[in-house]
């Protein structure tokens, strides 16, 4: 299938390998930004496969993830009502709030739905005038448009029982944060070709000049990763700082500028909170005022939920790096997949997840252990690059 299974040759994979490893001279620290590349360089070993010194840090960018506990707390208690029709994408179902979590709140009667878009949400509102509807509005620029185009729509037409709950996040803030931060290790960045396909990367050149920090746009399959982080490290070993494009196939520089006029037509950029790391400034996206009666926060009065991490999570210091999931007591003991205590753990492509279900630390007693790479240099584990 083209896009597919040429993008996970391993004859490829292990000629990327062995370039990555003949141009190395140095220790380096990158860090992929998206939660679906961090999914594919463990599940693939990819991580495991370079040159000693070279460490892949596991960023915050996995929407489901950074999705703060208390907007989670916010949306059961929207989801409670009577009065309701809660709809979100399938992933958020499962992620847990203090007490509860969506799908078990709809196994106790509440009416929450799945939605493949939020133009199926504003389609229930309209055949159900009765009801509120509410659409959770998570994730990154990437799913911004849809949600802005269902409350433009909303609005032309004068649908008065749909709204939003807000959790938008943006990804050059965070890439800030982190740099800016005193314990920061990241030297170069592999940016989240979803998003930059609808952004572009014009707002990361500031950011690669400014903290001199090479920054690869770069896809999701196991060679766009292995030519992504062979393009950061030669940026690297060379002294340079500039944003390239390993994902041509999809990103352009400038994106797609009718989708970015839709947002900031709905949307304006304000404080977000990311779950695990903590408030970023002018890190999300929030409605305009002259759309407020849309925003499901102020319509159901539940802005003043406040609520802590789980005591023995250590979340904040995986998604910036200073740990790794076999640092966390808890990992594989208290936390699971099944029953998650913090972000990386929540949805797949959490990196604690991401770790879990590639048996990194585990073994069939539940003790610790190591996790051998599907991709290796030099003939070693000629697994096929697959999900």
């Amino acid at each position: 299938m083209k896009y597919l299974d040429e993008y996970r040759d391993p004859v490829l994979a292990k000629k990327l390998l062995a370039e990555i490893h003949r141009i190395t001279t140095r220790p380096w620290t990158l860090m992929e930004v998206c939660g679906g590349q961090t999914h594919t360089i463990v599940k693939q070993g990819i991580d495991e496969a370079l040159p000693e010194g070279v460490r892949m840090i596991h960023g915050p960018g996995c929407p489901v993830c950074v999705t703060p506990l208390e907007q989670v707390d916010k949306a059961l208690a929207i989801a409670a009502r009577p009065d309701v029709i809660f709809t979100s994408y399938g992933d958020m179902l499962r992620v847990p709030g203090s007490t509860t979590d969506l799908l078990a709140l709809k196994a106790r009667g509440a009416d929450v739905r799945i939605v493949y878009s939020p133009l199926d949400a504003l389609k229930i509102a309209i055949a159900n005038p009765s009801k509120q509807v509410v659409f959770f509005a998570v994730g990154f620029e990437t799913t911004a448009p849809a949600n802005a185009m269902s409350v433009a729509e909303a609005a032309r037409r004068g649908i008065d029982n749909y709204s939003v709950l807000v959790s938008h996040v943006l990804v050059p803030p965070a890439m800030t944060a982190l740099l800016d931060s005193p314990t920061n290790k990241v030297q170069s960045f592999l940016a989240a070709g979803h998003v930059c396909a609808i952004m572009g990367w014009t707002e990361y050149e500031p950011i690669a000049a400014k903290y001199k920090v090479p920054i690869v746009v770069t896809g999701f399959e196991p060679l766009d990763l292995l030519e992504g982080i062979y393009m950061a490290i030669r940026q690297l070993e060379d002294g340079r700082h500039e944003v390239e494009n390993q994902y041509t196939r999809a990103v352009t520089r400038e994106g797609v500028p009718l989708a970015q006029k839709q947002v900031l037509a709905i949307f304006e950029v304000g404080d977000r909170k990311w779950r695990g790391v903590g408030e970023i400034p002018m890190s999300g996206y929030r409605l305009r005022p002259e759309y407020a009666r849309f925003d499901a926060e102020a319509k159901f009065d539940v802005g003043d939920i406040h609520t802590n991490e789980h005591p023995a999570c250590i979340a904040g210091a995986i998604l910036t790096g200073d740990k790794v999931p076999l640092d966390c007591t808890a990992y594989g003991t208290l936390c699971s997949p099944q029953k998650p205590l913090g972000a990386p753990m929540v949805s797949s492509e959490g990196t604690c997840s991401a770790f879990f279900s590639a048996g990194r630390g585990l073994n069939a007693t539940g003790g610790f252990t190591g996790a051998m790479p599907l991709i290796h240099v030099g003939g070693v584990g000629s697994g096929e690059a697959g999900r």
